[in-house]
């Protein structure tokens, strides 16, 4: 199905902005701040052990995936990986603070992880490496949708059981 500029472009834009964003978290993680040595130690504290390399592996996902969707590279298993760590943002840190962002809610991890639905479902458009490589379209619509909503909830879920181990004491917020 040919689609118009417009159409290419707005596809292009969700893309780029929902994996880029992303991808900058990763970096954030690796050369920034208390890098992934802090980032550990953070993710240690709130349950995900080891923290070390559940901050390596964040950090590598959101870069990843984020740089894959960005280009339209394996759409829905770019998708899936955003999906991914959104689940597991939500469940460890956002969850308990309700829907807000403004008092940490899971409100910007679930605008993000539909947004990458969204991609999934609607495909990458004609100016995606998916298209270039002639597989666009072959994964779209609902095997999209469903490839992403499976793996990455599933991913994250998968995680989650192996590595989250939080304190019987709560902490105080």
């Amino acid at each position: 199905m040919e689609l118009t500029a417009d159409a290419n472009l707005v596809l292009l834009l969700l893309r780029a902005v929902t994996g880029l964003g992303l991808a900058a978290h990763g970096w954030n993680k690796f050369f920034r701040g208390g890098r992934i040595a802090g980032t550990g130690r953070w993710f240690g504290s709130i349950g995900m052990r080891p923290g070390r390399l559940n901050a390596y592996l964040a950090a590598s996902t959101e870069v990843g995936a984020g740089v894959m969707l960005a280009l339209g590279l394996l759409n829905p298993l770019a998708a899936a990986g955003v999906i991914g760590v959104m689940t597991v943002a939500c469940w460890t840190v956002h969850l308990r603070n309700g829907y807000f962002i403004l008092k940490e809610g899971w409100e910007y991890v679930f605008a993000i992880g539909v947004m990458a639905l969204v991609s999934a479902t609607l495909g990458p458009g004609e100016w995606s490496v998916d298209s270039a490589l002639g597989i666009a379209g072959d994964l779209d619509g609902w095997t999209g949708f469903w490839i992403a909503l499976v793996a990455g909830v599933g991913g994250g879920i998968l995680q989650l059981v192996v590595f989250y181990r939080p304190s019987s004491v709560q902490r105080a917020d």
